[in-house]
């Protein structure tokens, strides 16, 4: 009978050995495809959902940038399509007009380019910084070392 009491007691001591207290420690994960809809809506935006605040204004300025210089392509452009059209009902077709016009419309589709590739790249930048967000870049003792090994 001793015998049956021990083994009991030895079985129901052991099981409070496996347990483990429950880790309150919550990492906090970042969405995503919350920030490529954010970045989508505002550009700048899904930087700031992933706390990258420092690139706001670079998105920021880029964008005013390369708005700006379309605008005044554009502003350029339609002045001297419409000084072109002008020679051409007095008869007397101004090619120099032609030239500048070409320009400032070359001039303006490119920055229309740039603007559009900042705006893609402003959501590509949120999606991975959001994807990155917990990384951590963990090496023994915390340093990068460099070992050469031969082999003979």
């Amino acid at each position: 009978m001793l015998k049956v009491i021990l083994l009991i007691n030895l079985i129901l001591s052991t099981s409070s050995v496996f347990s483990q207290d429950i880790d309150t420690l919550k990492i906090e994960q970042k969405s995503p495809w919350n920030a490529v809809v954010k970045s989508t809506i505002l550009p700048g935006l899904g930087q700031i959902y992933n706390e990258s605040y420092w690139k706001v204004p670079v998105i920021w300025g880029l964008m005013g940038w390369f708005g700006y210089n379309w605008w005044q392509n554009d502003k350029q452009y339609k002045e001297y399509r419409n000084l072109y059209q002008l020679s051409i009902e007095q008869g007397q077709e101004n090619f120099l007009y032609k030239r500048i016009r070409e320009f400032y419309r070359d001039q303006r589709d490119l920055f229309a380019i740039y603007l559009g590739l900042t705006y893609f790249l402003n959501i590509v930048d949120a999606y991975v910084d959001a994807n990155l967000f917990n990384f951590e870049l963990l090496t023994k003792n915390n340093e990068i070392k460099l070992n050469i090994k031969y082999n003979f």
